[in-house]
């Protein structure tokens, strides 16, 4: 059987194989890891999809190749080759004394992650002391060495240093300039009262994010033309409610890993679901799934203290939100003033598929939830 570079994301168009985990002529188990692969998008160990002998391996550690390309193939058990029969085989010579395996010989197996690391910064592992089991280079090893040397980075003319892009910063560069290029973005935004829901947070250990996604997910519903995509000349309305949620990765880049069927969960899963992922994503331990099937994107700029931000939407999705920082200030009700905690949500949205007044009135939705809900139900 063909073993082929999978879809590891909506948009990816390629992979690179950063690690073989058995040799040609080794046996491999069906769902046993095969190979590594590093895309712009994640991280990702593949398993092999049928049980066999792995009789060819086709691409080498460290190549890129498009996505559906050969990359080795299994001989499944009981369709394995004839062999030939020209010569009966000699008599197998005495066994010599075993020797240790050559795994056991070499240091430590780098991760996917790390090996990245070390290839994308010119790196050697032996310059690394690692502080994981057995003396294993993780990925925070990799990233404190690299700061401690900083000082010593190359100057350019003028006093700059040049620093490489990675290879997640540059797939997104990529793709948000083809965004920018070809969507007709719109932005519009709404002033939040989160009064109701900073009354609810008290004593809970859940963050304003937490209450802006599942107010999203109770909103959508009304307005699906915001929860598709763009395909060609039509909107493909999703039934399922899949929220990406853009994570930071400091010097690293951006990646969106996704909650599936975000409509279904309560106020607390999401929650979880939120930090689960997040921190998966920092580690470097997204799988394939996490990072596909958006059909709605939520990015989280507040805990910079930002004001406005103008999302730039990642397609073929056609909207995504931006919650920035929430701030107190006084707001004025019924003739009295009041110090309340408010913050800017904003939209951006594809022009092309839907129009203002469906933007608008979404977002006059959101507000209404978060200002309105019994948020102590969702909690009990």
């Amino acid at each position: 059987m063909d073993v082929v570079m999978p879809q590891l994301g909506e948009t990816v168009k390629e992979g690179t194989v950063t690690v073989w985990h058995k040799k040609v002529g080794e046996r491999v188990d069906a769902n046993e890891p095969l190979f590594g692969v590093n895309t712009d998008k994640v991280e990702t160990e593949v398993p092999a999809p049928v049980s066999g002998v792995v009789s060819a391996i086709l691409v080498a550690e460290g190549s890129t190749v498009p996505v559906g390309a050969r990359l080795a193939v299994i001989e499944e058990a009981g369709k394995a080759r004839p062999a030939p029969s020209a010569a009966p085989a000699p008599a197998p010579a005495p066994a010599p004394a075993a020797a240790p395996a050559p795994a056991e010989e070499r240091e430590p197996r780098l991760s996917p992650v790390v090996r990245r690391l070390l290839a994308e910064h010119g790196l050697e592992a032996s310059a690394i002391r690692g502080s994981g089991a057995g003396g294993r280079i993780t990925r925070d090893d990799v990233l404190a060495h690299l700061e401690k040397s900083k000082p010593a980075a190359a100057a350019q003319p003028g006093g700059a240093n040049r620093v490489a892009l990675s290879k997640i910063r540059r797939r997104t560069a990529e793709q948000m300039a083809l965004s920018w290029r070809t969507i007709p973005h719109v932005l519009q935004a709404i002033e939040v009262d989160f009064h109701a829901v900073d009354q609810a947070r008290r004593g809970r250990n859940l963050t304003y994010l937490a209450f802006v996604v599942f107010a999203v997910c109770k909103a959508l519903p009304e307005f699906p033309a915001l929860n598709a995509s763009l395909d060609g000349d039509a909107l493909v309305l999703h039934r399922r409610i899949n929220l990406g949620i853009a994570v930071d990765l400091g010097g690293e880049g951006l990646i969106v890993p996704v909650i599936k069927d975000a409509a279904a969960k309560s106020l607390p899963d999401v929650a979880r679901e939120i930090h689960s992922i997040s921190e998966k994503a920092r580690a470097g331990r997204l799988s394939p799934d996490d990072v596909t099937e958006a059909t709605y994107t939520v990015s989280n700029s507040g805990k910079f203290g930002t004001l406005l931000t103008a999302p730039i939407i990642n397609p073929p999705q056609v909207a995504i939100l931006s919650t920035d920082a929430v701030a107190d200030k006084p707001v004025a009700s019924g003739g009295a003033v009041a110090i309340h905690p408010v913050g800017v949500l904003a939209q951006s949205f594809d022009h092309r598929a839907i129009d203002g007044a469906t933007s608008a009135g979404f977002l006059r939705k959101l507000k209404q939830i978060l200002e309105e809900r019994d948020w102590g139900a969702d909690l009990r």
